[in-house]
């Protein structure tokens, strides 16, 4: 009797722990400028460990089990005179956060803005502005396994639940491609707003929200028709997007205005709050009801509600800013 109750106890312990490790994600993000990319836990908002090794790291992503974060880097070599254009000459950093350091570089072609990874984890894609692309580089391979052409100045890329479709926001021409990840083939051409950047999905998967940052404009993007069936003014130079965790309120940063709006699109209700200076990349910490949004300009992310908007703290950063932030929960 008194082993099945210490069983017991053991097994209710293991489920509390469990609970307890969702809702304190790690929070990782790169420092661009600072040439780092550090942890931060979202349960004491406090840095925990800082990576090196790293060059300029802007986009950055972790495999589904964390056990690596793939960083890009905006930093790339000169080509050789006549180099074919998909040479490689920038690289992804791959860190394993256990060990705490860099374990090995990919070559990709060209200055990589964000990144984005596959759900089975094996497949990162990085969007190369300059060279009108995305890559696709195979992490067990260590290799660009395809590059897709898409739009000019592809910003951004989301994959679709399931991982069949990858849209790339391309902000030199105001449009979006549907990429199916069976051949890595653009299949359609969606329109994206004036100058689409970051995006995310409505929560069930028939609209794209996009931040078209210079224009100062939230698009909505119909999936069925490809269109832009809606447009919200929200400023003069959009940054940061996000979901927050009620799946309906959309969080953006307007960093000419320095401030940051929580929005609900189907409604139009809006809210806001003053952020200085420079409110810039942001991220909606799951399950803990909390944002993150940094500054462009000073070395500081804000920790704010995201119900009452109010700024709960600031996490001091040794220097940088901060930039594509990745959560491992």
């Amino acid at each position: 009797m008194k082993r099945v109750f210490e069983t017991a106890l053991l097994g209710i312990g293991v489920a509390l722990a469990a609970l307890s490790a969702r809702a304190e994600p790690t929070v990782y993000i790169p420092l661009g400028s600072a040439n780092t990319v550090i942890a931060v836990s979202a349960a004491s908002d406090r840095i925990v460990k800082t990576f090196t090794g790293v060059e300029n790291p802007h986009g950055l992503v972790a495999t589904p089990d964390g056990e690596y974060l793939v960083a890009g880097s905006l930093s790339e070599a000169q080509l050789p005179q006549g180099a074919p254009p998909d040479t490689p000459n920038s690289k992804l950093f791959v860190i394993h956060p256990i060990h705490g350091h860099v374990m090995r570089t990919i070559p990709v072609p060209g200055w990589t803005h964000h990144q984005a990874i596959m759900p089975s984890g094996k497949l990162v894609i990085s969007t190369h502005p300059t060279r009108g692309a995305i890559s696709v580089v195979d992490l067990a391979a260590n290799r660009v396994a395809r590059v897709v052409k898409t739009g000019a100045a592809p910003n951004y890329s989301l994959v679709a639940p399931g991982g069949a479709r990858v849209y790339v926001s391309n902000s030199g021409d105001g449009t979006i491609s549907e990429i199916e990840t069976v051949g890595w083939t653009v299949a359609r051409t969606l329109q994206g707003g004036a100058a689409p950047e970051h995006m995310v999905l409505s929560a069930d998967g028939r609209l794209l929200y996009v931040a078209s940052g210079s224009a100062g404009v939230l698009s909505v993007v119909s999936i069925e028709s490809g269109k832009v069936v809606r447009e919200f003014e929200l400023g003069s130079r959009l940054h940061g997007l996000d979901m927050g965790d009620d799946g309906k309120t959309l969080f953006v940063t307007v960093t000419s205005d320095e401030k940051l709006v929580a929005l609900d699109p189907k409604s139009g209700a809006r809210r806001e709050i003053g952020l200085s200076p420079a409110p810039y990349h942001l991220g909606a910490i799951r399950a803990t009801g909390k944002l993150y949004v940094s500054s462009s300009q000073e070395p500081r992310i804000w920790v704010v509600d995201q119900r009452s908007l109010k700024v709960l703290g600031t996490i001091q950063l040794p220097s940088g800013e901060g930039h594509q932030i990745g959560i491992v929960r």
